[in-house]
This record gives structure tokens, C-alpha cells and sequence, in this order.
């Protein structure tokens, strides 16, 4: 009786030893199981977050914009018309030009032409040098001299109503070619379009209305 009841102690003890290995392998493998999906949480938080940045910067950074190019301030040194027997204008002014570049890199744009035009006929150009525009900033080119004249007007009777009017209504227009440089690496043509309509008051030899597109 003595030898069973011995017995039955050391079995069970047996079987607690086994119920706490059985439960610290469950806790190791669960333990393992929640590293594994925390792991896998974090690398697709990561791979979300990748995206949502090369989205964002492909739509600001990488998207390039056509620079604008424009006519500002501008200044009538001399400004001389005549109505009688011939209708005819000479006159002589400085502008300044801008282009715009509102891209994340420079834009390097070529030489370019001007044209000024009266009733579809061109009446006088000035050429713009090329050169570079900063990221984000705007290039002034200061003091572009432009002299026009109506003497390759083919007929001066629209010229003659409207200076008795006492206006003088003048286009000018250019495109500007160049390229906008990304990353030091990548280059993008972009061209700027520009026309103007220029209102000149004759009796104060003053500009009336500048309006560019």
C-alpha cells in the first residue's frame, strides 16, 4: 500500500511538468506569431508610406509647368505721330520682360524673338538672349530697348482713325523655348507663349493698358 501511494505523486507530478512545457511552447510560438504580424504591419505602414510620398512628390516636384513670359513697365522715351496727309507713328520705348518659372528646377531658355505687330503687321522685333530662370523664381530682364515704326504698313487708313481718336493699339507676341532641368539629371522641353495688347494714350504719350496671356 505503502509502494502505490508513492506511485501516484511522481505520475502526477510528471503530468504538471509536461502541461507547463506543453504551455510555455504554446507561449513561445505565440509569442513568435505576434512578432511576425507586428513585423508584417509595419512593413506594409512602410510600404503605404512609400507610396503616398513618391505620389505626392511625382504630383508637385516631377509635374513640370510651362514657364510664362510677360511684358511689364513699360517706359515711352519718344512717341511722335502724324495724321496729316500720311498716318505714321515712330516711337521708342524700354519694358521689361519676365519669365516665370514656377517649377522645382531651373529653366534654361534659348534666344528669343519678339514681335511687335500693328493691324497683323509687324512694325518692329527685339530679340531676348537667352539664359536661365531659378526654380521657383521669376528672371527680370530689365531695359529691353524696342523702337517701332508704321512705315512697313501697307495701308495707314485704320492708323490715321484711331490716332485721331487719340489711341495707338499695338500687339506684340513670342514663343520662348527651353528646357526645365529636374534632379540634375533629367531634362523636360517647355515652351512659353506670349501675347500681349498693347493701349497707348497719344496726346500724354502714356500707357493706357498693358494685358498679357
Amino acid at each position: 500500500m505503502a509502494e502505490k501511494n508513492q506511485e501516484f505523486p511522481i505520475a502526477q507530478s510528471s503530468s504538471y511538468t509536461r502541461f507547463d512545457q506543453e504551455s510555455g511552447n504554446l507561449t513561445a510560438e505565440e509569442l513568435k506569431r505576434k512578432k511576425r504580424i507586428k513585423l508584417a504591419i509595419y512593413v506594409v505602414a512602410f510600404i503605404i508610406f512609400q507610396v503616398i510620398v513618391i505620389t505626392a512628390f511625382g504630383l508637385t516636384v516631377m509635374k513640370v509647368k510651362s514657364p510664362k513670359l510677360r511684358l511689364d513697365n513699360i517706359q515711352f522715351q519718344t512717341l511722335n505721330t502724324a495724321t496729316a496727309n500720311s498716318s505714321s507713328f515712330d516711337l521708342r520705348f524700354t519694358t521689361q520682360v519676365r519669365v516665370k518659372n514656377t517649377n522645382f528646377g531651373p529653366y534654361k531658355f534659348d534666344a528669343t524673338t519678339l514681335n511687335f505687330t500693328y493691324g497683323g503687321t509687324t512694325v518692329g522685333q527685339v530679340v531676348i538672349p537667352k539664359g536661365k530662370a531659378g526654380l521657383k523664381s521669376t528672371k527680370k530682364i530689365n531695359d529691353v530697348v524696342v523702337s517701332l515704326s508704321s512705315t512697313q504698313l501697307p495701308s495707314t487708313a485704320n492708323l490715321g482713325s484711331e490716332l485721331t481718336a487719340g489711341t495707338l493699339t499695338l500687339s506684340s507676341a513670342a514663343k520662348m523655348t527651353g528646357k526645365v532641368e529636374l534632379m540634375l539629371i533629367m531634362k523636360k522641353k517647355k515652351s512659353a507663349n506670349m501675347n500681349c495688347i498693347i493701349i497707348i494714350d497719344v496726346a500724354s504719350k502714356t500707357l493706357r493698358n498693358l494685358q498679357c496671356k
